[in-house]
């Protein structure tokens, strides 16, 4: 398992990290460029992720509405809700992939970090991509991106994860919004909790990891947030009359 994820991860990642090095010698630059890279490759996956996320959001007031009118009845709540994924077409397990599918990028990211920035161990290179003997972990002459403890990053990915979160939340439905308004100010309530509890994680985790990570993490999610804007912005130049508004589906 450690060679298929060495040759199909870690050693990729590794070269093009060094090659891009060579070409233009600061660490910051370089984990920009491969971010740039790896958002690419996994652009059509974190598009269906963004529309999946983003339908379940829309879809949560519905949600709880069959969670309180067929309360204490699983089966019927089951069937119902599934009826209503399959309605609109939305995949609850969507927004997942993306997630299992970075994992291990990340792992091997971190791995590459690790070799490239505390050793000049250069023997995974392939035989057209030359060794630079060194890499200079200092990025702009101000971070030691092989470090950790960088607050300043750290508080970077947590801001982007903040920005990217909030694209999700709820408004606070309207008084007149009727039955259903208290459900749905339950999942606002929810979701505003998530909202700022992940960010907080996030600084949490990125302080603790080398800066490079957190630098990568930042730049990451701040290319999936506009991502997201992209995605939203079209879908709603292309809806129509029907929609979710305030809890309640219109044709």
């Amino acid at each position: 398992m450690s060679e298929l994820f060495n040759a199909i991860l870690y050693q990729p990642i590794f070269n093009a990290f060094v090659a891009l090095y060579n070409l233009i010698p600061d660490v910051g630059a370089v984990i920009l460029i491969v971010t740039i890279l790896i958002k690419l490759v996994l652009y059509p996956t974190t598009s269906k992720s963004i529309k999946a996320q983003k339908a379940l959001t829309e879809l949560q007031p519905k949600l709880e509405e069959i969670k309180q009118k067929y309360k204490g009845d699983q089966q019927r709540i089951a069937q119902e809700t599934m009826k209503l994924y399959k309605e609109h077409k939305v995949n609850p397990l969507g927004s997942c992939l993306p997630l299992l599918v970075q994992l291990p990028i990340f792992i091997a990211l971190y791995w590459v970090l690790r070799a490239a920035l505390t050793s000049d161990n250069f023997d995974l290179l392939y035989s057209f991509v030359k060794s630079p003997g060194h890499i200079n972990s200092v990025t702009l002459g101000l971070f030691d991106l092989s470090k950790n403890g960088n607050i300043f990053l750290a508080l970077l990915a947590g801001g982007a994860q903040f920005l990217q979160a909030k694209m999700f939340s709820h408004k606070k439905p309207p008084v007149e919004a009727g039955k259903g308004a208290k459900d749905e100010s339950m999942s606002a309530m929810m979701n505003k909790q998530m909202t700022y509890f992940m960010p907080f994680i996030t600084v949490i985790i990125g302080f603790q990891l080398p800066a490079g990570l957190a630098l990568y993490w930042f730049l990451s999610t701040g290319l999936t947030a506009l991502q997201q804007v992209l995605l939203f912005k079209k879908k709603d130049e292309g809806n129509g009359p029907g929609g979710v508004v305030e809890g309640k589906i219109v044709k």
